[in-house]
């Protein structure tokens, strides 16, 4: 196995099982780009993640880490410390394999290379700016208003839609006549679709960690506070500005859907590597809304393998066929 096969196998595989599925069914012309954008934001997020480091040490370290992936000639990193403190193996993996990560974008052709360099640039300033916000998670702290929380999507999310949508562009049907302005502006919205799934699914652990990225605006006019939501009593004020939320994101999920049709019908696989993360979110948003409290720590939030597997059987007969495929997503 070569180092890139390790790269965007095994290791890839073990810190995202779910990226990976849709990863092996990418065309090959974006398969490598893609799979090593992910690689790098998933490193760089298990900087930003590790909490056993001061959170003005981890700035320092994704700030290098930023600087390494801008330019050849910036040093490497130490990430020595970092390894030491990671409870997961596979991400202990990920960051002893960040020079070969790096060696690798240094070998990817210069368009995916630059579409890569400008991705991270966004996504890192965006985890500094979450760790300057939140510190070391001590004191619980919560986004003031919509459009912080608007922005942080579109930085950890909504960029890398952006990205795809270059790149596939690019690579997969450069001839095709598209509206191209719309079809950025749903990519934008896949990604910020699928972070927003993220943060209502994760609300009780965040709230744990000192994070809540739920506007304190909104809280506020519920007559809570962010410490509020460490109470699960707390969910019958606070279940009208979760479902708000929850209609954000069933509604940005909608039009990731309407993305995969402006992709060219004969691009299956495209149009099922989007399918996957939007239909798998769906689901998720779909769990929580039966969920009695999603303010409690052991509500179901996670969908099933078996549920994974259901998916990618229903939209793999479906992706040749025009009809069953456009109603593939309100039948869900």
């Amino acid at each position: 196995m070569t180092t890139t096969e390790e790269l965007l196998g095994p290791i890839l595989r073990d810190v995202s099982r779910a990226f990976y599925l849709t990863l092996r069914v990418l065309p090959k012309e974006v398969r490598q780009s893609i799979g090593l954008l992910y690689l790098l934001a998933r490193t760089t997020d298990t900087i930003a993640d590790t909490n056993l480091i001061p959170a003005d040490k981890r700035i320092l370290k994704l700030r290098q880490f930023r600087d390494r992936i801008r330019s050849e000639g910036a040093p490497m990193p130490d990430f020595s410390h970092l390894v030491r403190e990671q409870k997961s193996n596979a991400e202990k993996t990920l960051l002893l394999h960040s020079s070969e990560i790096i060696a690798l974008l240094e070998q990817t052709p210069a368009f995916d290379r630059g579409q890569i360099q400008l991705t991270l640039e966004t996504i890192t300033r965006g985890q500094e700016q979450d760790l300057e916000r939140f510190g070391d998670g001590s004191v619980l702290k919560s986004l003031q208003t919509t459009e912080e929380l608007d922005d942080y999507t579109y930085r950890v999310a909504g960029c890398v839609g952006e990205f795809w949508t270059h790149l596939t562009r690019h690579h997969c049907f450069p001839e095709a006549i598209l509206d191209d302005s719309r079809f950025l502006t749903l990519a934008i919205r896949f990604g910020k679709a699928l972070q927003l799934v993220n943060i209502l699914r994760d609300l009780p652990d965040d709230i744990e960690q000192g994070r809540c990225y739920l506007p304190s605006v909104d809280l506020t006019m519920a007559g809570l506070t962010s410490e509020d939501l460490s109470r699960k009593a707390s969910w019958p004020k606070f279940e009208p500005i979760f479902l708000n939320w929850m209609n954000l994101a069933n509604q940005y999920l909608a039009d990731a859907w309407q993305y995969t049709l402006m992709i060219p019908h004969e691009h299956y696989r495209l149009r099922l590597a989007c399918a996957w993360p939007i239909l798998m979110g769906k689901r998720t948003l779909q769990l929580l809304q039966a969920s009695n409290n999603p303010l409690e720590p052991n509500t179901k939030r996670k969908i099933s393998r078996r549920e994974i597997r259901g998916i990618v059987w229903s939209t793999t007969w479906r992706v040749p066929f025009r009809g069953p495929w456009n109603r593939l997503f309100a039948n869900k």
